[in-house]
């Protein structure tokens, strides 16, 4: 895997956001049909990112509307869309798999779910969430899935991303061994003294990546999310945060920033349900999410 937290030059930071002064008046438009159509005819995809949320991978009977032993044949779903518009990274929003009782029944559930997943690309991120580590700990999870660390950052094609972890409680304490409730999800001061600096070093566009909501308040959303949303706004570079969580299709835009929530693939029985996207950057710095099944797409303008 390939992590960095190292921007270009001071020199290309100044000359890079003066020319993406658009970020806080990009337009948004919204489609349920082909988007292609609306792009200027000379943009180019310069990069396909892939992305699934809430998979909650586990080898037990289904609970309401999750039906958690097919998420394997969603993802060959997805596998075989991935082919065909092949992707350049793939990342997954959390919930990996689903809670067990024991740690050895939740590390066969990840590895069950992780073989398929790491054959899918070589550049792979994980956001943590809840149910990743309502057994196991963070180390466990990270060592299993070959990720260094829960929040880092990363540049392709002249786009930053950060992957932030919103796995703690209030006091500070990371998640882990049942040692928290889900509605105490927080960044805490640590984690975001290194966001502040993190958007301050990259001259890119940013697309942020996080499992719990950073847009509305209730359950799903993080406790000091206006705080966090104040240090996206102040650096006047990020233009979309992915997120997932509540496990339904939502937008919210708020100061410039586009929060979009994407669908969970547990969801629902048979692929009909199944739920995936693929982000499009563009050669315009226009971005396209394309979803299928029961994602949504939306297209935003340079």
């Amino acid at each position: 895997m390939f992590i960095s937290t190292i921007g270009p030059s001071t020199e290309q930071k100044a000359v890079r956001v003066g020319r993406r002064a658009w970020l806080h008046g990009a337009s948004l438009l919204l489609l349920s049909g082909s988007v292609g159509r609306l792009r200027a005819s000379e943009a180019t995809v310069q990069a396909r990112v892939g992305l699934v949320t809430d998979m909650h991978y586990a080898d037990k009977p289904h609970a309401g509307t999750r039906f958690y032993r097919e998420t394997l044949s969603k993802l060959s779903e997805a596998a075989e869309k991935f082919k065909v518009s092949p992707i350049d990274t793939l990342v997954e929003l959390g919930d990996f798999i689903d809670a067990a009782e024991d740690v050895e029944t939740e590390l066969k559930y990840l590895r069950a779910i992780h073989k398929p997943f790491s054959e899918l690309c070589a550049d792979r991120h994980h956001v943590l969430g809840n149910h990743c580590v309502d057994t196991l700990t963070k180390e466990e999870f990270l060592a299993a899935v070959g990720q260094e660390r829960s929040y880092y950052s990363f540049d392709r094609h002249e786009t930053h991303f950060v992957v932030l972890d919103a796995c703690f409680r209030q006091d500070g304490v990371s998640y882990g061994r049942k040692n928290f409730q889900w509605t105490d999800a927080n960044i805490v001061r640590q984690e975001l003294e290194w966001l502040k600096e993190d958007l301050t070093r990259t001259a890119y566009p940013t697309v942020v990546l996080v499992h719990q909501r950073l847009d509305k308040s209730g359950s799903h959303e993080i406790k000091n999310s206006a705080e966090v949303r104040s240090v996206l706004e102040a650096s006047r570079k990020v233009r979309l945060v992915l997120q997932g969580h509540s496990h339904k299709n939502e937008l919210q835009d708020i100061n410039g920033i586009h929060y979009v929530t994407l669908v969970a693939m547990v969801e629902g029985s048979g692929v009909e349900n199944n739920g995936y996207s693929i982000l499009e950057i563009m050669s315009d710095e226009s971005y396209r999410i394309e979803g299928f099944r029961q994602q949504k797409s939306y297209t935003w303008a340079s």
